[in-house]
């Protein structure tokens, strides 16, 4: 049985484009190594499923293998990582996690990070950011005895994100764990119950793990620029669809709107931790009479 006396844990799982980053990875630095743009790229990626029934996200990753050797860019697991650490972050991303953390110790709370992500797990490796996730959970390459990425071994496309958020409910970290994550187990042996989650998305792609963690009774956010008229109107129209429970800005300085929301939600869940465990002594006790 889960002890409720024990400190919650929450888990904020993020999407990365788009969410914690402005653009799409693969434009800081390794597109322009192709001597392409990114218009160029992507249009090339939305081509090459047509009429195949392909993935979108396999195309993009047998494009980024095909264009490399074309053009003679190492694609090394290295090269990958270098190529993160131009990935550019939003406002206060850097000092974020460190903020939600003290709070979260402040207030009897372990936050815990993780990423849910359709980008590449290498370049994510990469940024300034990645020792502060507990697991990055999105697409890898397989590598051949040179450490030459050859073939996809991860894809993840926007259902395929559902997956992740079963694992983290049940403290399941092997990305290719097919068979515990479909054991049975009782919801109150699973160390991160749905309602202790916060997931923090950018938009449509999202939309099935904010509608999950929410049924379930966690809570979701839609982040957007501000400056970014379309990403406004997609945040404003998740909210109007209840698929979130909160639009913010994609700042994440202390103070500001989306720093306000999660401290609010981690008093939340504390609260209602607390809560059941009184709720679950008063009940033994009576029991007793």
């Amino acid at each position: 049985m889960r002890d409720f006396a024990k400190k919650p844990i929450v888990a904020l799982i993020y999407d990365f484009d788009g969410t914690l980053a402005a653009g799409n990875m693969q434009e800081y630095g390794f597109i322009q190594a192709l001597g392409k743009t990114p218009r160029e790229f992507w249009e090339l990626s939305k081509q090459i499923p047509e009429g195949q029934e392909m993935s979108e996200i396999l195309a993009y990753m047998k494009l980024m293998v095909d264009e490399a050797a074309k053009a003679g860019i190492s694609l090394k697991r290295e090269s990958f990582v270098n190529f993160g650490k131009g990935i550019e972050l939003f406002k206060g991303v850097k000092e974020w996690f460190s903020l939600i953390n003290e709070y979260g110790r402040k207030h009897g709370v372990t936050v815990e990070h993780y990423i849910n992500s359709s980008g590449l797990t290498e370049m994510i490796e990469g940024s300034p950011i990645a020792s502060e996730f507990k697991k990055i959970f999105a697409c890898s390459f397989f590598y051949d005895k040179n450490d030459c990425a050859v073939w996809p071994a991860v894809a993840v496309d926007y259902t395929a994100k559902t997956q992740f958020l079963f694992k983290i409910n049940k403290g399941i970290l092997d990305i290719s764990d097919s068979s515990l994550v479909n054991a049975s187990q009782p919801d109150d042996e699973k160390p991160i119950p749905f309602s202790n989650m916060i997931y923090v998305g950018d938009g449509e792609t999202d939309v099935p793990c904010m509608k999950i963690v929410r049924m379930f009774g966690g809570h979701a956010i839609a982040v957007y620029q501000k400056d970014k008229i379309a990403k406004m109107a997609e945040a404003h129209k998740l909210l109007r669809q209840e698929r979130v429970n909160f639009i913010c800005t994609t700042d994440y300085s202390e103070g500001s709107e989306i720093y306000k929301v999660v401290c609010k939600i981690i008093d939340k869940i504390k609260a209602d931790t607390e809560y059941d465990a009184m709720e679950s002594a008063n009940k033994r006790d009576k029991q007793r009479l």
